[in-house]
């Protein structure tokens, strides 16, 4: 590039160098003039006059711009860094160096076990299977079992057992996992669900029961007592429920023996005053009687009526036969007054008196018919009582242990990579939340 900058500076021309010809090394004066051009030129300064004071300008200095969001700036990373040291940094070192140096081991003793009922025969009616059906199922009871397990009541039957301060004390210095003394029932109660665990599958109905401890021995101890004292609920839940079963059947059973004491009763009373075991058999030869003596009487007016044709009414025979009819007329009217057919008879059964064989009779069928009634229902309660011995057979539950306490070897609890992990992550959340949240703020305004 040919090229001639004129500038004037001093009154002096200064001419730029071709590209053709070898760069030479610029002087000092030359390097000052580029640096100039780089700049604005200055204004024109007027031309001194004769006599004129020199007044010499000093070159403003040009001052560094203060930036106001570098102090900011600084200030928000403190902060920020402060907050993940707080959050993050502390945390996961303490939990760290605890699980490492300070927290205690704990050890398991784990067991399997289920309600099970004692299945009757299969009933041959339809409502007999449905009501087998519904008594075998132990879904109800395991949730009592689990509900007992996990209660205020069983923390103080361990607590009377074994001595729940000495079972969960304090391990050397790890205050957070072991039990502190004087614990209120509440508080003891919380920990005890911390330290037992209780998994119920209602599909098999198995249940796993799982108990933490600071030895191997004393997790073993705790959860036979556990089962130990969950076996003796199903069996009082099992007594129970058995009594009031057949509580009720007998109920039943001893009111239908009331009713026929009472009814055989009435039937030895009435027996007893009419002097006749069965007033229907009476009644059957009362009626023969009547029958044979309307035989002889027709047989005695027959023979009368002969006589009659053969001889006068005055004769000897002819007044015998008239006083045989006379006196077989006069019996076959009392046996039918007796049988109920007459007028006494119908007065006898009005004022209630039991004279004649028809009102006997009446009164016989109506006790013999409560008596029946009496014998019938007896015999259905007694049916009743043993169908409830079965249901109550059927009811009878018992607990299961398939798998008993197990004795641990090696410590599973706290996990001690896990649990700073946890926190750390925790505290990464929490950290990323509060920054996200001062960012938003600052956004704003």
């Amino acid at each position: 590039m040919n090229q001639t900058a004129t500038n004037t500076v001093s009154g002096n021309q200064v001419a730029q160098p071709s590209p053709d010809r070898p760069t030479a090394q610029p002087s000092r004066n030359l390097r000052l003039l580029e640096s100039l051009l780089e700049h604005r030129a200055p204004a024109p300064v007027p031309a001194e006059q004769p006599g004129a004071p020199e007044i010499t300008v000093a070159p403003k200095s040009e001052e560094p711009v203060k930036r106001g969001w570098l102090a900011t700036l600084k200030t928000r990373h403190m902060a920020i860094v402060g907050g993940f040291l707080a959050l993050v940094a502390v945390p996961s070192v303490v939990s760290t160096g605890y699980m490492a140096f300070i927290a205690a081991d704990q050890y398991h003793s784990f067991s399997s076990f289920s309600v099970r009922s004692i299945e009757a025969a299969p009933s041959s009616d339809l409502l007999g299977m449905f009501s087998q059906s519904s008594a075998g199922s132990t879904l109800s009871d395991s949730y009592v079992l689990v509900d007992f397990i996990l209660s205020e009541r069983m923390v103080q039957m361990v607590d009377e057992a074994f001595g729940l301060d000495a079972v969960f004390a304090r391990q050397g210095a790890d205050f957070f996992y072991g039990i502190t003394p004087d614990m209120p029932i509440e508080d003891r109660l919380a920990y005890w669900r911390d330290m037992v665990t209780v998994n119920f599958d209602q599909t098999s109905g198995i249940m796993d029961l799982q108990v933490k401890a600071f030895s191997p021995e004393m997790s073993q101890k705790v959860a036979d007592f556990v089962i130990g004292r969950s076996e003796k609920l199903i069996n009082e839940l099992s007594l129970t429920a058995r009594n009031e079963v057949l509580r009720t059947a007998r109920d039943e059973v001893q009111t239908a023996e009331d009713r026929l004491t009472q009814t055989r009763a009435s039937l030895r009373s009435y027996r007893d005053a009419s002097q006749e075991a069965d007033p229907i058999e009476g009644a059957k030869l009362a009626a023969q009687l009547i029958g044979s003596l309307e035989e002889q009487l027709v047989k005695l007016k027959t023979e009368l009526s002969t006589a009659l044709t053969q001889m006068s009414g005055d004769t000897p025979r002819v007044r015998v036969i008239r006083s045989q009819i006379s006196s077989l007329e006069k019996q076959l009217a009392q046996e039918r007054q007796r049988f109920g057919s007459g007028s006494s008879g119908k007065a006898g059964r009005s004022s209630g008196q039991a004279t004649d064989v028809a009102g006997r009779i009446a009164l016989y069928e109506s006790i013999q018919t409560q008596n029946e009634f009496a014998e019938r229902a007896y015999t259905a309660s007694l049916a009743s009582l043993e169908k409830a011995r079965v249901e109550a057979g059927a009811k009878q539950r018992y607990l299961a242990v398939f798998i008993k306490p197990t004795l641990s070897q090696m410590a599973q609890y706290p996990h001690r990579l896990l649990n700073p992990i946890l926190v750390t992550l925790a505290g990464l959340l929490l950290w990323g939340v509060a920054v996200m949240i001062f960012y938003n703020i600052r956004d704003r305004h």
